[in-house]
C-alpha cells in the first residue's frame, strides 16, 4: 500500500480496509519466530518453576532473573544496536512483549522496565543522556521505573503535586514530593520523575537515580494480584538534580507521559494476549484430563462453550493488536521517509494510531479478565486452589484494566481524540455521518443478496460503522458542548468504536488466511469470523440503543432506532455448532493452537 494512501488513526470508522492491506500473524518471518521461541523458552525454563517464591518477594530474585532477561537481549528489544539493543521494529517488540506475558508478576517487571521505563529517555533523551543510561537499561545492569502517579492524581496525571525548583547556582533542581504504585520502584536505579517546576502548568520529566540523597521508600505494597511485582510509594525530600538530568524541555512532561502511555496501552494489549492463549491451554488440558460420570468434562457442550469463546475472543484481539502494530511500523517508516529522526518517527507513529491503542487495551484486558474467569470455572474447585496456576493468573489480570489508564478512561479518550482530529479537519467524520443521516430519511435500499463466503460479514461491518456514524453525529449536534459531560454516552460510543474496530480486523485477517491457504483449511477461523459478527451485531444494537435513548426523543430517536435495526439486522446463524467446531480444535490439540 503507497504511503500516501496509508490509513490515519481513527480512520477506520469511515474508511474501507481490504485484508491485503494488513498484517496477519500468520505472516511472522523465521527471525521474528525465532524471537518468540527465546522468549517463550526463558518463561518455561527462568520464570515458571519459581512463581511461589516470586510471590513471596524473594530478596533479590526478581532482579537476578531481569539480569538474565537481559543477559539474553529480552531487555533492548526496542533499543538500537548502536545502544547495545536489538533494534527491532515496533510489531516485533509486541511479539516480545505477547510471549513474556504469560510470565506472571515477571511480566510486569519486565513490561514496566521496557516500556515506560526505557522509553521515555530512548524518546526524549539528548544524545548525552541516552549514551550514559540506555546501553546500562539494555543490559539489565540498571532497571528502571517511572515516578508519575500520585496519592491525589491518578487519571488527572497533569494535577501532580510534586515540585521541582532551581538552585541559585542554577547546576540543581531541588525535588519535593510522593509518588506511589512506583512499579519496579524497590529496586530501580534510575527513575522517570515528573514534576512542576515553580507555577508551571505542565508536568516537566527529569532523570533521578535512585541513590541520590533524600529518596526514601515506603515498604512494599501488598495487592490482590502480581505479588511479586515490586510495587513501592518513593519519597523526593530535597532530592538534588543536575539541570542536565531534565529529560527533553520545561513543561514537555505531561506531553511525554501521554505518549508513552500510548505505546503502553498497545503494549500491555500484547502482554495480556499471551497470559490469554496460556489461560486457555491451562482450561483445555485440564478439560482433557478431568473426568466426570466417566468421561472428560471436554466432551461436555458447556464445556465445550466456554473454551470457544475463550478461543473467539483472544483470537479477535490478536488481530486486532498486530494490524495496528503493523500500522505504527508503517507510519513511522513514511516519517522516517519524509525526514524524521527513528525516535521522533516512532513517537508519531505511535501518536497516530493513539486512539487504536486506547481500544486495544481496553479490548486487551476485558478479554484476559473474561478467559480467566472462565478458566477458573472450567477448573471448578481446583481453580479456586492457590496450588493451581488459574488461581493465580485470575487475581494477576484484574490489575490491566487500571493499569495504563483505568478502562473507563480509555474508553473517553478514544471517542475524545477522534472527535479533536475531526474537529481539526483531520478526519472527515461530519461528512458520512450526514450521509448517514440523509440515508435515514430515504426508503431503504436492501439491494441484491451479496455473495462469497464473508458477504453477510461486509454488510454487517458497513451498518456497524453506519451505527457509530449516526450516533456520535447526532451527539455531536444535540449536546455540542456539553458531550464531554456526558460520560455514559461516550462509553456507549466507544464499546460501539471498539467492537467495530475488533469484527473488522479479524473479518480481514481471515479473509487474507483464506486466500492463503483456502477455504478448506481455514474452517475453524470461518467460525470464528461469523460467530463473532452473530454476538457483536447484538452488542451493537445494544450500546447504539442505551445511547439513542439518552439523548434523543420523539420522531428523532423513533427514526434512528428505525435505523439501528436495519443496520444491526444479521442472518440467522447456528452458534452452537460453530463453537463446537472451534473447541473441538483446541481439545485435540491439547492446548490454544490458531
Amino acid at each position: 500500500m503507497s504511503k500516501i494512501n496509508a490509513i490515519k488513526g481513527g480512520e477506520f470508522i469511515v474508511r474501507d480496509t481490504k485484508s491485503d492491506e494488513i498484517f496477519i500473524p500468520e505472516e511472522w518471518n523465521e527471525e521474528q519466530k525465532m524471537i518468540a521461541a527465546m522468549c517463550d523458552d526463558f518463561i518455561q525454563q527462568e520464570v515458571h518453576p519459581h512463581l511461589d517464591r516470586i510471590d513471596a518477594m524473594e530478596e533479590g530474585l526478581m532482579p537476578a532473573i531481569m539480569d538474565k532477561a537481559g543477559e539474553l537481549g529480552l531487555l533492548g528489544m526496542s533499543v538500537p544496536e548502536e545502544l547495545g539493543g536489538m533494534g527491532v521494529n515496533f510489531v516485533t517488540s509486541l511479539l516480545a512483549t505477547e510471549y513474556t506475558g504469560k510470565g506472571f508478576s515477571f511480566s510486569v517487571a519486565y513490561g514496566a522496565h521496557t516500556g515506560i521505563g526505557t522509553l521515555p529517555l530512548l524518546y526524549y533523551g539528548n544524545e548525552e543522556q541516552k549514551q550514559k543510561y540506555i546501553p546500562k537499561l539494555a543490559t539489565g545492569e540498571w532497571k528502571a521505573a517511572y515516578c508519575l502517579t500520585e496519592p491525589a492524581s491518578g487519571s488527572d496525571a497533569n494535577s501532580g503535586k510534586t515540585k521541582a525548583e532551581l538552585t541559585e547556582d542554577g547546576k540543581h533542581y531541588i525535588i519535593n514530593g510522593q509518588k506511589m504504585w512506583i512499579t519496579n520502584g524497590g529496586f530501580a536505579n534510575l527513575f522517570t520523575v515528573f514534576a512542576k517546576i515553580d507555577d508551571d502548568k505542565n508536568l516537566t520529566a527529569f532523570l533521578v537515580e535512585a541513590d541520590s540523597e533524600g529518596i526514601s521508600l515506603n515498604p512494599e505494597e501488598k495487592k490482590m494480584g502480581i505479588k511479586g511485582s515490586s510495587t513501592r510509594q518513593v519519597f523526593f525530600n530535597n532530592v538534588k538534580v543536575p539541570v542536565e538530568n531534565m529529560l527533553s524541555e520545561r513543561q514537555n512532561g505531561f506531553k511525554i507521559a501521554l505518549n508513552i502511555l500510548n505505546i503502553g496501552r498497545i503494549k500491555l494489549a500484547a502482554g495480556v494476549l499471551g497470559g490469554s492463549k496460556d489461560a486457555i491451554t491451562l482450561s483445555v488440558k485440564y478439560a482433557n484430563e478431568r473426568e466426570q460420570f466417566g468421561r472428560p468434562i471436554s466432551k461436555y457442550g458447556a464445556i465445550r462453550n466456554k473454551l470457544a469463546h475463550q478461543v473467539i475472543k483472544t483470537f479477535v484481539v490478536e488481530s486486532a493488536i498486530y494490524r495496528a502494530g503493523q500500522n505504527i511500523d508503517d507510519a513511522i517508516a513514511a516519517y522516517v521517509e519524509s525526514g524524521l529522526s527513528k525516535g521522533d518517527a516512532t513517537l508519531k507513529g505511535i501518536e497516530e494510531f493513539a486512539p487504536e491503542c486506547a481500544i486495544l487495551k481496553v479490548a486487551g484486558s476485558e478479554c484476559l479478565d473474561f478467559v480467566v474467569d472462565e478458566a477458573v470455572q472450567i477448573h471448578g474447585g481446583m481453580g479456586y486452589s492457590a496450588e493451581s496456576l488459574i488461581e493465580r493468573a485470575y487475581r494477576d489480570a484484574r490489575i490491566n484494566r487500571i493499569f495504563e489508564g483505568t478502562n473507563e478512561i480509555n474508553r473517553m479518550l478514544t471517542v475524545d481524540m477522534v472527535l479533536k482530529r475531526a474537529m481539526k479537519g483531520e478526519l472527515d467524520l461530519m461528512g458520512p455521518a450526514m450521509q448517514v443521516a440523509n440515508e435515514l430519511m430515504s426508503i431503504p435500499d436492501f439491494g441484491d443478496m451479496p455473495e462469497g463466503t464473508f458477504a453477510q460479514e461486509h454488510k454487517a461491518l458497513k451498518g456497524f460503522k453506519k451505527v457509530i456514524l449516526m450516533v456520535a453525529g447526532s451527539a455531536v449536534q444535540k449536546l455540542m458542548q456539553t458531550l464531554a459531560k456526558e460520560q455514559e454516552v461516550l462509553m456507549n460510543i466507544a464499546d460501539l468504536s471498539i467492537l467495530t474496530y475488533l469484527a473488522e480486523s479479524v473479518l480481514l485477517r481471515v479473509e487474507k488466511l483464506v486466500k492463503i491457504k483456502g477455504e478448506e483449511n481455514c474452517k475453524h477461523e470461518i467460525a470464528i469470523v461469523k460467530h463473532y459478527f452473530y454476538d457483536t451485531a447484538d452488542k451493537i444494537n445494544k450500546h447504539g440503543k442505551d445511547a439513542i435513548n439518552s439523548f434523543a426523543e420523539g420522531d428523532e430517536a423513533k427514526m434512528m432506532l428505525m435505523g439501528l435495526k436495519r443496520f444491526t439486522k444479521v442472518e440467522n446463524f447456528n452458534p452452537k455448532e460453530a463453537a463446537q467446531l472451534i473447541a473441538q480444535r483446541v481439545i485435540d490439540k491439547n492446548k490454544y493452537d490458531f
